[in-house]
């Protein structure tokens, strides 16, 4: 069997799977309340592909083996529902970083990793999570969206691309509006190569002013396979469209 059984406290006793070294995961839809599906198991290229083609995510608690997430409702942005603010789109025409893509994944991840969080104590950005991304990204299937200024990385953000999804894993930003415009250019990108929708897995007020939405589990799973069905874009990325000709794509009528 890929995963054995087990019962964990959460509220109600209820079953919750603990994986073995099988790659395998047990369906989404079986998850928890909290939206834990499975814990245990490792965080190796190969399973965190495999959990991302199903719609679940990895996600570390500080003294419990890792846990695995499918939450519902699923807060997603749909190119159809995009919005950029007037004062974003006022810097992104001043133009004051330099975009890039996949030329300092590791160092993006670190810069996460340190980022004060709201009610967080530490970070989820475990160095076991960082070699599995780390892995993903030498595959080209993780990738990092990067702002400069005056050569230095003043924020960006990171996430993994399968088929026509992007899953946005996390961002950090030094300098004001530097991930908000690392978004938009990601966005503008995506929407230009024909993917279908960015997961950002959970409610965060920042993406919400970009217009993510909370929608069903079943609904975002449906949206997944028909994504996960077509190529991968993987290698190195190198977008054709700079800030402010995202912008202008992302304005475009569908």
């Amino acid at each position: 069997m890929a995963a054995a059984r087990i019962l964990v406290q959460s509220g109600p006793a209820m079953p919750v799977y603990m994986l073995t070294d099988a790659l395998s995961f047990p369906p989404p839809e079986g998850a928890s309340p909290e939206g834990v599906v499975a814990i245990g198991g490792d965080a190796c290229p190969e399973r965190l592909v495999l959990a991302y083609s199903l719609g679940i995510f990895p996600w570390p608690h500080r003294e419990l083996p890792l846990l695995w997430f499918s939450p519902d409702p699923r807060f997603v942005i749909s190119f159809d529902h995009v919005h950029v603010g007037r004062s974003l789109r006022k810097r992104i025409r001043s133009a004051p970083f330099e975009i890039r893509t996949d030329t300092a994944f590791l160092k993006v991840m670190d810069a996460c990793a340190r980022a004060p969080r709201p009610g967080q104590d530490g970070t989820w950005i475990t160095e076991e999570l960082r070699a599995g991304f780390g892995a993903l990204y030498a595959r080209g299937v993780a990738h990092s969206i990067e702002a400069f200024c005056d050569g230095e990385l003043v924020g960006g953000l990171y996430g993994v691309a399968l088929g026509r999804s992007f899953c946005g894993e996390s961002m950090f930003a030094l300098h004001d509006d530097a991930s908000k415009i690392a978004t938009v250019t990601l966005l503008g990108n995506l929407r230009h190569w024909g993917f279908h929708f960015v997961d950002c897995q959970v409610y965060t007020e920042h993406l919400a002013r970009f217009g993510a939405r909370e929608i069903p589990r079943p609904r975002f799973l449906g949206m997944l396979r028909s994504a996960v069905s077509e190529p991968t874009s993987s290698g190195t990325w190198s977008f054709p469209l700079d800030p402010l000709a995202a912008l202008a794509e992302l304005d475009k009528p569908l």
